[in-house]
């Protein structure tokens, strides 16, 4: 007879439920979400599990990881397919929620997820303390933007390095002011000088990274897309084709057809919103900073000709996309491709 577990993650405790081939619910228990205490639970059953399935969750990989160090058969699904599968349930609990995970198990009705390596995971991490830093400095500037605009006060647009000494330097007289921006100017000071430790940390990174130093040979990426997409895609041999990554990236159109009626919508925005914003972003700098003739960048120039800069600059990053993962299996150089004979004469 053959078991399967199901693993219904909370942030304190895990319900579990085990069935038989069957479908029969066996055992029922619940036990702390930590590794060593699941896998205590579950070896405690004494019964031969052919599969025990987690939900990704921010908890998913510490447990997966551990499990599997304890040698259980542990694998985590894709959340879309588990949830429709709770939906089933007439009742959401997470008694309810294991069951049907655990259904999931026997049925064998999952996409398995890739769990990256806890290298991986660290650097993620660390792009997205950096972006946060980055996100809450600029909504304090708005903030002393705004302060400024009520006593009649343009800033401009100076250098984040040097906001603060511009807003002294024009609002320095007006007590009224300053008294409101002095205690954001502290805050914004301190933060500039992490979000700088933070990129530092980013730069050492990528200087020791091979990968990434290759994938920055591609204009318009940078340190921080490069790493972005390491840290994402974590190994390149799980993608059987490159062109696969940009749909795993959520930069392929979504699509809806039934019967007669069939709509190819945006781009659907599905998988990781930090490699997919860096790799938007690369594309921006591709097609409107890089001087260097490409045949990518002539290729996106053609399409916002055609459909506009914004659609052009989807295109492009789910060619990047797909160009850097070749180039990461490969092991090659970005190719800039020949140019015209017209394009060079144009210059």
């Amino acid at each position: 007879m053959k078991y399967f577990a199901g693993l219904d993650v909370s942030l304190e405790e895990t319900a579990i439920c085990v069935v038989d081939e069957t479908g029969g619910i066996v055992k029922e228990t619940r036990a702390l979400s930590e590794p060593r205490a699941l896998s205590e639970a579950l070896r405690g059953l004494d019964l031969p599990l052919e599969r025990v399935g987690l939900e990704a969750c921010s908890l998913t990989a510490w447990l997966h990881d551990g499990l599997r160090t304890e040698g259980l058969p542990a694998i985590c699904i894709e959340t879309r397919q588990a949830n429709a599968a709770m939906k089933t349930m007439p009742n959401k609990t997470d008694r309810n929620d294991a069951r049907a995970l655990a259904q999931i198990m026997r049925t064998g009705w999952f996409r398995q997820v890739h769990v990256k390596s806890r290298q991986c995971r660290l650097w993620r991490s660390l792009l997205v303390a950096r972006r946060t830093v980055l996100h809450e400095m600029r909504s304090i500037e708005n903030v002393v933007r705004a302060i400024l605009r009520e006593a009649g006060i343009k800033l401009g647009t100076p250098a984040r390095a040097a906001f603060t000494a511009r807003v002294r330097e024009l609002a320095g007289d007006d007590a009224g002011v300053m008294a409101m921006a002095d205690p954001l100017l502290a805050i914004l000071e301190t933060m500039l000088k992490e979000f700088t430790r933070l990129t530092k940390q980013v730069l050492d990174i990528v200087r020791k990274e091979e990968v990434c130093r290759r994938l920055m040979s591609v204009p318009g990426v940078g340190p921080i897309t490069a790493l972005a997409f390491r840290a994402t895609i974590d190994r390149p041999d799980r993608f059987r084709r490159s062109r696969n990554v940009g749909a795993h990236l959520g930069l392929t159109p979504s699509r809806y057809q039934s019967g007669e009626t069939d709509i190819q919508g945006r781009v659907s925005r599905c998988g990781d919103e930090l490699a997919r914003t860096a790799l938007y972003e690369a594309a921006h700098s591709l097609l409107t900073r890089s001087k260097k003739w490409s045949s990518l960048k002539a290729w996106g120039m053609s399409v916002a000709k055609r459909r506009g800069m914004a659609r052009a600059r989807v295109a492009v990053a789910r060619k990047l996309a797909v160009i850097l993962h070749r180039m990461w299996t490969d092991a090659s150089d970005f190719r800039f491709g020949k140019e015209p004979a017209c394009a060079q004469a144009a210059l």
